[in-house]
């Protein structure tokens, strides 16, 4: 009976380097050693105390970084960070437990100094290592390009400038005639296609990268047939530069390859370390401004007759329509309703409204939402619904940005896109800041917003 072999994988993880091997044992195995050195040296007795933190600082900080291609300043201060971060985890621990009397408190100090200059020294050495072993004649791998347009040119451009890879970018294959190809690559052909095969067999080519478009299917095909009988590794690289990509990234579903173009960065741990983070630190934020948020009710409270709260419908995550919170601002219509919008130097708007709007402090209720799981901290501000509508039609991507929950505050505002857009450029700009937040988001990326956030609301005259 022959296999079900409908849902067998094509596409395997890359196995992990022998340098990722290295550098996950060899950070935890020297913070441990250090400690051990230093309990040795200052002639204290390696007790249970110290056999738990050993077990306890290994588990914490498996499986370290690879840092060999990083410079030796990035390296440092990547080194120190991690260290300080892990100290604090450390010295919190110590002082729920009251735990610090089983040690020595120069032994502590002795580790907390010499281990991250190990750590650096162990990278510098590792680096230096690499680097030699890359330049041996045997280590290096002859690669040539299929394709003389800007996308080999970007790929021949990567094997020239990653040196450490161990590859030799040699030349291009193209059918097209010299005036036809990229000016880069004009001097650098080798030959047409028919020649690739014959080329990679006689030369000891190892790597041959094809970069033709999609449409030439059968070309590749045949490349393909041609290449096998060879002893080379055959790359594709797919045109993807001329989209726009969100998170990209290649999946395997069931034994098929599926590449991302568009994609939330909040998925998996992304998603749990942006939802813990927004919970802490709103709870935080709320605690701390509980005396403002009182005081700013009473102010809107006896501004003018009305709710204190101004509820607005907005997009939300996937265009999901949310309600947000937001301190009046202006004055409540006969019926008790408040108008929906408003521009600037409205005559609706109070004069304690109209404070509270430029300095953005009408939005402080909006860290209810951030609990409430309707918005986030840090993301793209969300905007009238009625606007979603307009704009999703006149700006390429628009509705990209509601990947992700919409924010209090984001990279647009802290880029100088805050409060009205009065054309489409300006639109477009903020999109564009959005879009760019989706690709590079991290937890370092949000926090970074947040302290600028605060610096715009207490330094900018323009912040409404």
């Amino acid at each position: 009976m022959f296999e079900d072999r409908s849902y067998t994988r094509t596409f395997y993880s890359a196995p992990q380097s022998v340098t990722s091997f290295i550098a996950a044992f060899m950070e935890p195995v020297l913070t441990v050693l250090v400690l051990l050195l230093a309990t040795a040296a200052f002639d204290v007795e390696i007790g249970r105390a110290d056999l738990v933190l050993c077990l306890l600082v290994f588990a914490l900080t498996f499986p370290g970084r690879n840092r060999f291609k990083d410079a030796g300043i990035a390296a440092a201060t990547d080194i120190v960070t991690s260290w300080v971060t892990l100290l604090s985890i450390l010295a919190l621990c110590g002082y729920a437990t009251k735990s610090f009397s089983y040690f020595e408190d120069h032994v502590l100090m002795a580790w907390a100094v010499i281990t991250p200059v190990v750590q650096w020294l162990a990278v510098v050495a590792g680096r230096n290592i690499l680097r030699r072993h890359a330049a041996q004649p045997e280590a290096r791998r002859k690669a040539v390009v299929v394709g003389a347009g800007p996308l080999g040119v970007k790929v021949a451009r990567a094997l020239m400038e990653n040196k450490d890879r161990g590859s030799d970018f040699i030349g291009y294959f193209d059918d097209r005639a010299d005036e036809r190809v990229d000016s880069t690559a004009a001097g650098q052909l080798l030959g047409r296609l028919a020649a690739l095969a014959p080329y990679v067999h006689e030369h000891g080519i190892k790597e041959v990268y094809i970069t033709l478009p999609l449409g030439s299917q059968p070309r590749i095909l045949q490349l393909l047939e041609s290449v096998q009988g060879t002893t080379a590794s055959i790359f594709f690289v797919p045109d993807v530069f001329g989209i726009s990509i969100i998170q990209g990234r290649l999946q395997d579903m069931n034994g098929i390859p599926v590449v991302g173009i568009c994609e939330t960065p909040f998925t998996g741990t992304n998603e749990l370390v942006k939802r813990i983070s927004d919970i802490v630190l709103a709870s935080i934020i709320l605690v701390l401004i509980s005396p403002i948020l009182i005081g700013l009710a009473i102010g809107v409270k006896l501004s003018s007759p009305g709710p204190v709260i101004f509820k607005q419908r907005r997009n939300g995550l996937d265009g999901e329509e949310i309600i947000v919170y937001k301190f009046r601002s202006m004055r409540a219509m006969d019926n008790g309703t408040v108008v929906k919008q408003a521009q600037r130097g409205d005559p609706r708007i109070t004069p304690f409204g109209a404070f509270i709007r430029k300095t953005s402090l009408d939005e402080l209720p909006q860290f209810i939402n951030v609990l409430q799981g309707r918005m986030s901290i840090v993301g793209p501000r969300p905007h009238a619904v009625a606007h979603n509508e307009e704009y999703r039609k006149l700006i390429k991507a628009y509705m990209v940005r509601h990947k992700v929950k919409p924010g209090i505050t984001g990279w647009a505002q802290v880029n100088g896109l805050r409060g009205e857009t009065e054309t489409i450029e300006k639109m477009q700009q903020r999109v564009e800041y959005d879009l760019e937040y989706l690709r590079n988001w991290t937890l370092g990326l949000d926090l970074q917003i947040i302290v600028r956030t605060v610096r715009v609301m207490l330094f900018d005259r323009n912040a409404y």
